[in-house]
């Protein structure tokens, strides 16, 4: 019988986690929860909160969070199964008998596990004997001192089809070929599958020995690939494991970070340097398994990639692995290394702190995938141009998550827009100098509105050529305010639109001109006499930002709330509460931009803007 959730959950509902965790760390009681310092990092405040009644830990400063059982493995560094036996005699339950299949398979993995940890040593060996000398020599030009060798497990594979095969003379031919570490072929005889080669171990989740990569050390060897992996067996699955993953996982929720670079030996030279919360994908790009891994770990993971062509390639297919995979606040960054180089060169030539300092300015997703399709063919004609909006929408069509989709499409058509439509200063469409409008007064006082929108759309009367950058944004939002809808449809008409105009065109369909009471309280840069115009245009842009997303997050969030009013499960809660997070956040946006503002009055109605 197999462990099922409905035992699982039985267990969990029996052991109280508080009266786990208080065993080791000192709880004290908030109200229906506990609270402490995280024992996953120091801390002199508490930000570690303890829910039994939901059955989960969480640390609000690193992350860390859990149910007993992960407790009892990440804290107390017990297997599963180990932690999973000893709650059970605690709860006075008894662990079923495992399926004979299992047991099987499970054992089968304990004695790979037993010639994985053989093999792993006699490598060890040799690196440090005399056949050695040359992968010593490697290791010494790349500046990894004793410590970085003896921490990574470097070792040696001597040259010879036989020779690991008579070092592991107990271990039978069969298991060295199941292992990967020895090559069968038909009619000949199987030979050792890393010769001649600097040995790196690569480790699981609990830092076992599960496979091998090997670097070559003759350079005269042009027909061998200067890095090989082990293949995938029954404990290694390549799309399924991150290099150094078992080291940088502890360290990511000191800098509550997690970098991907390229290969293992960039992940050593970034520890060598003091950066450990870096791991790397092991001959493949990222699979969508990897990238569940690393969002286990932090919400936004860093990737970063060297600045050649092949990196922006790599870069690329992790961004289309990731689309459709991004949820609310999960997401990647982007780091672009300076062309030529490398993490290790970077930090030869310009010192840990420079790196430092580049995954500080790492990108978002969105931005490098503008910049990419923007930058991946010429745009010199309409076709062109209209080629790149497709592709930008092909993209956007991969995210299953229809809020994030919905932010993703405004962000990108905003851009494209901007690019495609540049505004020509001083000019209307015709290439004449525009003439200057007197100031319009609303004739008829509109209903009250939602004050957000109304500020927009006087935005937009003062400044008329920011209808056409904006229109198609505007006009796939769901605003509700059908002035939006004629003000569009006026910029998709190619009618000249400047501030003498909107209001005759918002009449001609009974509507008003938004009028100063309506925007009341919303002191908006725009909105007021004496900005400069381009700071004007910045602050509008902002404001519409504002405008678009603010219905796909109140959308979200009445979603979430109603999930977690039917069913009161924690992964509910926990996506109500950071959504009602991030409307606070938007809200205190909002606040900050339409703050008042020295010397400008809001008292009369605004005047229009030289264009």
């Amino acid at each position: 019988m197999a462990l099922t959730p409905q035992w699982l959950d039985e267990l969990r509902a029996r052991v109280t986690l508080s009266s786990v965790i208080s065993r080791t760390t000192r709880l004290t009681k908030a109200g229906h929860e506990f609270k402490a310092c995280c024992p996953f990092h120091n801390e002199k405040s508490p930000s570690f909160t303890v829910n039994d009644q939901k059955g989960f830990y969480h640390c609000f400063g690193c992350g860390a969070h859990g149910d007993v059982i992960r407790w009892m493995t990440d804290q107390r560094g017990l297997s599963f199964m180990d932690a999973v036996k000893e709650l059970a005699s605690e709860a006075g339950m008894e662990v079923p008998a495992p399926d004979p299949r299992a047991a099987q398979a499970a054992e089968q993995r304990d004695t790979l596990h037993d010639v994985m940890k053989a093999t792993q040593d006699w490598f060890v060996a040799q690196l440090a004997g005399p056949e050695g000398e040359r992968a010593r020599a490697y290791l010494a030009t790349r500046g990894f001192d004793a410590h970085t060798v003896q921490r990574f497990g470097f070792g040696y594979a001597p040259e010879g089809r036989q020779a690991l095969k008579g070092a592991l003379k107990d271990v039978p031919e069969d298991k060295l070929i199941e292992a990967g570490l020895r090559i069968a072929v038909e009619d000949k005889e199987p030979y050792d599958r890393f010769r001649g080669r600097l040995m790196l171990p690569i480790e699981d989740a609990r830092g076992r020995v599960i496979a091998f990569g090997g670097r070559i050390l003759d350079a005269q060897k042009t027909d061998a690939p200067k890095y090989l992996n082990s293949p995938d067996t029954p404990l290694f699955d390549k799309g399924r494991t991150l290099y150094n993953l078992h080291r940088a996982g502890p360290a990511s929720r000191q800098t509550g970070r997690i970098v991907v670079v390229e290969g293992y030996m960039d992940v050593i030279a970034l520890a060598a340097a003091g950066i450990a919360d870096a791991v790397a994908p092991l001959g493949t790009a990222l699979t969508e398994r990897q990238l569940e891994l690393l969002w286990r770990l932090v919400e936004t993971p860093i990737l970063c990639f060297d600045g050649d062509a092949a990196g922006q390639r790599a870069a690329m297919r992790a961004i289309s692995r990731a689309l459709p995979l991004l949820r609310p606040a999960h997401s990647l960054r982007i780091v672009r290394l300076p062309t030529g180089l490398d993490p290790d060169d970077l930090i030869k030539q310009r010192g840990a702190a420079a790196m430092e300092a580049l995954l500080g300015e790492a990108r978002p997703l969105v931005d490098v995938l503008w910049e990419h399709e923007r930058d991946a063919a010429p745009l010199v004609t309409p076709e062109d141009k209209a080629g790149l909006k497709a592709r930008l929408l092909a993209h956007v069509e991969t995210i299953a998550d229809r809020d994030i989709q919905a932010l993703y499409r405004r962000e990108l058509l905003e851009q494209y827009s901007a690019f495609a439509f540049p505004r020509r200063e001083g000019r209307d469409w015709r290439g004449a100098a525009p003439a200057r409008p007197a100031p319009v007064r609303s004739r008829r006082a509109a209903p009250p509105r939602d004050a957000l929108a109304a500020a927009v759309l006087a935005g937009l009367q003062r400044l008329p050529s920011e209808i056409a950058r904006h229109a198609e944004t505007l006009a796939t939002a769901p605003l509700g305010d059908p002035r939006f809808e004629a003000l569009v449809d006026a910029a998709d008409a190619g009618q000249v639109l400047e501030s003498a105009q909107i209001e005759t065109i918002l009449a001609a369909r009974g509507l008003a001109a938004p009028a100063p009471e309506e925007y009341a309280g919303l002191r908006f840069g725009f909105l007021g006499d004496g900005i400069p115009v381009q700071q004007a245009r910045a602050e509008l842009a902002q404001a519409v930002s504002l405008l678009i997303e603010r219905p796909a997050l109140e959308a979200a969030l009445a979603a979430a709330t109603a999930r977690f009013e039917q069913d009161l499960s924690e992964g509910a809660y926990a996506e109500q509460q950071r959504l009602l997070k991030r409307k606070l956040e938007f809200d205190a946006r909002l606040r900050q931009m339409a703050s008042a503002r020295a010397g400008v009055a809001q008292s009369t109605p605004a005047k229009p803007m030289a264009d």
